[in-house]
């Protein structure tokens, strides 16, 4: 540690990473963002020159044999996030990983069990929407009796995209909605209602060409009530989410790609009338960066550990068995 922040490695050069995560990570308070990893030299110097990094390193391989590097990013393909995950972890860095944290939930179990082995270094699945005070005031609405009993969330996430070429429409590279956006209309259920589904019923799509989900709609039966989500990669752009209880609703304007500098809102609709509520532009992955940081540096547990991040994949993957297989299954 330097100067009282964590030093970072970044493993790829990959959009998410150049253009909102590392410069996020570089305005926080706890970040060092040291070194930057590619399988190609000229893209690695070039990136980490754009960007201000001192360090750009030819392979994955040589940027964790950098011993004055403390933890790492990890913005790769999903096939590839417990692969590096484990190998950082066998470097001795700690990891903050791309949602979503595998292709299944064994391969999650097998990276919970690796880290389990090594508790001195901190790991965690990088949902970054958690941490925007939106969210975090939606929960806190959610708990207080604002909206009455909570009954159920709806939420729905899309985007249009064709190319063939893009990681998210090749199957063999974990492509498909829901793992890329499906996960976040899953995460967020499970984050308001604070419990697991006790079941699930899914319905999928498939492209036929591309052969990834193009459409999902799944159901999620909680104790407490039920979350349904649409997600699609071959939509008209859009996401909405709302909560709604016995008492009032909450709607979240912008809730997962929320703008770093452009204020957000969300709106408490009751019997009573309607209150709308606005947070100041803050960059969510400069939050989760920061957040992750600290605990590195003041050896406290991280945000959201990997059991969560586990039990999100078992919920993905009862939608696809729902869907195949036709009928509802238990979890």
């Amino acid at each position: 540690m330097v100067m009282n922040k964590v030093r970072w490695g970044v493993l790829s050069t990959a959009k998410i990473a150049r253009e909102k995560v590392i410069p996020a990570m570089q305005a926080g308070s706890y970040c060092s963002m040291d070194a930057i990893a590619s399988r190609n030299m000229e893209q690695s110097r070039a990136t980490a020159d754009l960007l201000g990094i001192p360090k750009a390193y030819p392979s994955y391989e040589a940027l964790l044999a950098d011993d004055t590097v403390d933890a790492i990013y990890i913005p790769l393909p999903n096939y590839l996030h417990v692969p590096w995950a484990l190998k950082a972890l066998a470097a001795h860095k700690h990891v903050l990983c791309e949602k979503p944290i595998g292709l299944s939930s064994a391969e999650a179990k097998q990276l919970q069990f690796a880290a389990s082995l090594k508790p001195q270094l901190k790991i965690m699945e990088a949902f970054m929407y958690r941490f925007h005070p939106q969210w975090q005031q939606v929960k806190k609405i959610a708990q207080d009796g604002s909206i009455g009993r909570l009954v159920t969330i709806q939420s729905f996430f899309s985007y249009y995209n064709m190319d063939a070429a893009n990681i998210r429409n090749q199957k063999d590279m974990g492509g498909g909605g829901l793992m890329d956006i499906g996960c976040y209309c899953i995460s967020l259920s499970r984050f308001i209602f604070g419990e697991e589904p006790a079941s699930v019923v899914g319905h999928v799509e498939f492209d036929q060409v591309l052969q990834t989900d193009c459409l999902a709609s799944g159901i999620l039966h909680f104790k407490k009530g039920t979350a349904t989500f649409t997600c699609s990669t071959q939509l008209m752009p859009y996401q909405t989410v709302n909560i709604v209880g016995t008492a009032g609703r909450i709607a979240i304007g912008i809730p997962f790609n929320a703008p770093p500098l452009t204020a957000t809102r969300i709106w408490l609709h009751t019997k009573t009338g309607s209150e709308e509520m606005s947070f100041s532009a803050v960059d969510q992955y400069t939050l989760q960066g920061d957040l992750f940081s600290k605990a590195i540096l003041d050896n406290t547990a991280v945000p959201t550990d990997l059991q969560d991040a586990v039990n999100n994949m078992v919920v993905i993957e009862a939608v696809f068995k729902s869907s195949a297989k036709g009928k509802r299954v238990q979890i």
